[in-house]
Protein backbone atom coordinates (compact mmCIF):
# COMPACT_ATOMS: atom_id res chain seq x y z
CA UNK A 1 0.00 0.00 0.00
CA UNK A 2 1.03 3.59 -0.52
CA UNK A 3 0.10 4.81 2.95
CA UNK A 4 2.90 4.05 5.45
CA UNK A 5 0.60 4.15 8.49
CA UNK A 6 -1.90 1.77 6.89
CA UNK A 7 0.91 -0.53 5.74
CA UNK A 8 2.41 -0.54 9.23
CA UNK A 9 -0.88 -1.50 10.83
CA UNK A 10 -1.42 -4.17 8.17
CA UNK A 11 2.03 -5.67 8.87
CA UNK A 12 1.45 -5.60 12.65
CA UNK A 13 -1.93 -7.22 12.13
CA UNK A 14 -0.44 -9.94 9.96
CA UNK A 15 2.20 -10.71 12.59
CA UNK A 16 -0.40 -10.83 15.35
CA UNK A 17 -2.64 -13.06 13.22
CA UNK A 18 0.20 -15.51 12.58
CA UNK A 19 0.86 -15.63 16.34
CA UNK A 20 -2.79 -16.46 16.99
CA UNK A 21 -3.63 -13.08 18.55
CA UNK A 22 -6.82 -12.64 16.57
CA UNK A 23 -8.26 -9.74 18.59
CA UNK A 24 -5.00 -7.77 18.34
CA UNK A 25 -4.74 -8.55 14.62
CA UNK A 26 -8.28 -7.33 14.02
CA UNK A 27 -7.57 -4.03 15.80
CA UNK A 28 -4.54 -3.42 13.56
CA UNK A 29 -6.47 -4.29 10.40
CA UNK A 30 -9.33 -1.99 11.47
CA UNK A 31 -6.83 0.81 12.11
CA UNK A 32 -5.27 0.25 8.68
CA UNK A 33 -8.71 0.31 7.07
CA UNK A 34 -9.57 3.56 8.89
CA UNK A 35 -6.38 5.17 7.57
CA UNK A 36 -6.73 3.92 3.98
CA UNK A 37 -10.02 2.23 3.12
CA UNK A 38 -9.01 1.82 -0.54
CA UNK A 39 -6.71 -1.14 0.10
CA UNK A 40 -8.36 -4.44 -0.78
CA UNK A 41 -5.71 -6.40 1.12
CA UNK A 42 -6.57 -4.63 4.37
CA UNK A 43 -10.28 -5.42 3.99
CA UNK A 44 -9.40 -9.01 3.15
CA UNK A 45 -7.22 -9.35 6.26
CA UNK A 46 -9.91 -7.72 8.37
CA UNK A 47 -12.46 -10.17 6.96
CA UNK A 48 -10.27 -13.20 7.71
CA UNK A 49 -9.83 -12.01 11.29
CA UNK A 50 -13.55 -11.42 11.69
CA UNK A 51 -14.28 -14.87 10.28
CA UNK A 52 -11.86 -16.47 12.73
CA UNK A 53 -13.61 -14.61 15.56
CA UNK A 54 -16.94 -16.01 14.27
CA UNK A 55 -18.26 -12.58 13.25
CA UNK A 56 -19.42 -13.90 9.90
CA UNK A 57 -21.79 -11.08 8.94
CA UNK A 58 -19.07 -8.48 9.38
CA UNK A 59 -16.58 -10.76 7.65
CA UNK A 60 -18.83 -11.06 4.60
CA UNK A 61 -19.13 -7.27 4.39
CA UNK A 62 -15.35 -6.87 4.33
CA UNK A 63 -14.83 -9.78 1.93
CA UNK A 64 -17.17 -8.01 -0.51
CA UNK A 65 -15.23 -4.74 -0.14
CA UNK A 66 -11.95 -6.63 -0.59
CA UNK A 67 -13.32 -8.20 -3.75
CA UNK A 68 -14.34 -4.77 -5.10
CA UNK A 69 -10.95 -3.22 -4.28
CA UNK A 70 -8.72 -6.20 -5.16
CA UNK A 71 -7.34 -4.52 -8.30
CA UNK A 72 -6.79 -7.89 -9.95
CA UNK A 73 -5.09 -9.48 -6.92
CA UNK A 74 -5.70 -13.18 -7.57
CA UNK A 75 -4.87 -14.15 -3.99
CA UNK A 76 -7.94 -12.17 -2.95
CA UNK A 77 -10.18 -12.83 -5.95
CA UNK A 78 -9.62 -16.60 -5.94
CA UNK A 79 -9.64 -17.04 -2.16
CA UNK A 80 -11.84 -19.97 -1.17
CA UNK A 81 -12.88 -18.34 2.10
CA UNK A 82 -13.83 -15.12 0.31
CA UNK A 83 -15.80 -16.99 -2.32
CA UNK A 84 -17.63 -19.00 0.33
CA UNK A 85 -18.77 -15.75 1.95
CA UNK A 86 -19.78 -13.77 -1.14
CA UNK A 87 -21.48 -16.45 -3.25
Amino acid sequence: GSNKEASGHNEEGSSSYKEGNDDVALKHFQAASAVDSALGEVHYNEAISLDKLRKHGEATKHFKIAQEKANGNKAILESKILLSHVQ
